[in-house]
């Protein structure tokens, strides 16, 4: 098996009032739909995550002074981090779509630390402004659910997938219960 990233191309604005699970599963399957024109005959995997906090949605930031503001919604609380994935092998499908999700706790963040933060330029293209498997994971005082999730590809959930696609996964254990994992009818 050879794997070839394909950037997608796809708009990523949020509609309002969108539940994060079914926006991230919809990013999720137009990102793969978009990269299956262009490679046909291969199987594409699309994700996205997004983040949910106090009823908002969070994408990726456009610039620094909006990632200050998600990280200070962040701050002292607790979020999910919802991660869309879809497999298929053509625009038109069959696809496997779903979701994972995970509860992060974050300690109260202090400005300084904030501003910190944003100077290391980890936070740009990551949603919630923030990445758990650089520096952010000082913040996190509490996850529930799916590491793998969090940093944007819920493991769990895209084993169970590629083996239904008929893919051998060796050396990762059958279903193992880490996090929440939800799974939508066929999308195609």
């Amino acid at each position: 098996m050879r794997f070839e990233v394909v950037p997608p191309d796809v708009d990523e604005a949020l509609g309002p009032r969108i539940l994060p699970e079914a926006a991230a599963e919809a990013l999720a399957l137009a990102k793969a739909r978009a990269v299956a024109v262009r490679r046909p005959g291969c199987l594409v995997l699309g994700a996205d995550t997004l983040v949910a906090v106090g009823g908002r949605t969070l994408g990726k930031p456009s610039d620094r002074a909006q990632a200050r503001a998600f990280l200070g919604l962040l701050s002292g609380s607790t979020h999910r981090v919802v991660t869309g994935l879809a497999l298929g092998p053509s625009p038109d499908g069959p696809w496997r779509v779903g979701h994972a999700v995970t509860e992060v706790t974050m300690r109260r963040i202090e400005p300084a630390e904030v501003e910190g933060y944003l100077d290391s330029g980890e936070w740009e293209g990551k949603a919630g402004a923030y990445a758990i498997q650089e520096t952010a994971d000082r913040f996190v005082t509490r996850l529930e659910g799916s590491r793998t999730n969090v940093v944007g590809l819920p493991v769990e959930l895209l084993v169970e997938y590629l083996r239904l696609a008929g893919f051998p996964v060796p050396g990762v254990p059958r279903s193992g219960g880490a996090g929440a994992i939800a799974k939508s009818p066929g999308a195609g």
